[in-house]
């Protein structure tokens, strides 16, 4: 099995033992959906979800670039607080084939591009259910949701994949991440203070009783979100799926989009 240049290893290899999905389905899926993942991975350092032996097995978290990756993987040099390490970044489907090929399974991307990598681009909600009611986390989003508008700013709506939901919204490259940081904060805060019963900032998940995390902490410096469109590593192989605010009533779960379907 051969993709855009790339040898696929262990094609037949389980990644997903409940579904009997392979690691051949999985690099098929993300070729054919590389016209739309690319233009949200492009120019942004990654870290990479890697389980080289299927969910089954322990997986890891990797920011810093091998150096046995191919000098077509591109990288880029992040400064950060005790040190400078090399990240990758994904903008073509040669590459996006490799990393996956490598037992990636899910990308995670900063808020910024690399060309100026200390101002974001865009603002995410990320909402974090204590418990099970996903019914909860669709009525704060529906509320960020209505919040921004009133401010004129349009927002997107996305599942995550896994139990929750993000709100987001594009931004204009002129503010620090500190600077965005703060704003994100401010808003999440009144947010919260407007509904007190049903959201909280509280990052201790031990002091959130059963109450929908407003995580604005995505929006800091060298801090990433899941990508639109990348694969989970969860039982349902859930799909982190870009949907019309319209259809938020009608969604069932935050896995309701997967490998399957």
């Amino acid at each position: 099995m051969k993709l855009t240049g790339i040898e696929i290893s262990n094609h037949d290899k389980i990644w997903f033992p409940k579904k009997n999905i392979t690691k051949g389905q999985v690099v098929e899926y993300y070729y054919s959906i590389a016209d739309k993942i690319l233009p949200y991975l492009k120019d942004r350092p990654l870290s990479l979800e890697r389980y080289p032996d299927g969910i089954a097995k322990d997986g890891f978290y990797q920011k810093r670039a091998p150096e046995y990756f191919p000098s077509f993987v591109k990288t880029v040099k992040i400064k950060t607080e005790d040190d400078e390490i090399e990240q990758v970044v994904c903008n073509t489907r040669k590459t996006l084939i490799y990393l996956v090929n490598q037992g990636t399974l899910c990308f995670h991307t900063w808020q910024s591009r690399i060309d100026k990598i200390d101002k974001p681009d865009k603002v995410i909600f990320d909402l974090d259910p204590s418990t099970h009611s996903f019914k909860k986390v669709k009525d704060v989003a529906s509320i960020i949701g209505e919040y921004l508008t009133k401010k004129n700013i349009k927002s997107n709506l996305m599942t995550t994949g896994k139990s929750g939901l993000h709100v987001w919204y594009k931004i204009r490259r002129t503010k620090t991440f500190n600077t965005v940081h703060e704003e994100v904060k401010a808003m999440a805060k009144e947010i919260e203070q407007k509904h007190p019963k049903l959201c909280t900032t509280e990052m201790r998940k031990n002091k959130r009783s059963d109450k929908i995390f407003i995580d604005y902490l995505r929006n800091s410096y060298g801090q990433t979100s899941v990508c639109p469109y990348a694969l989970r590593p969860n039982q349902s192989a859930g799909i982190a799926m870009p949907i019309e605010w319209k259809k938020l009533s009608s969604l069932k779960s935050s896995t309701t989009f997967t490998l399957d379907n």
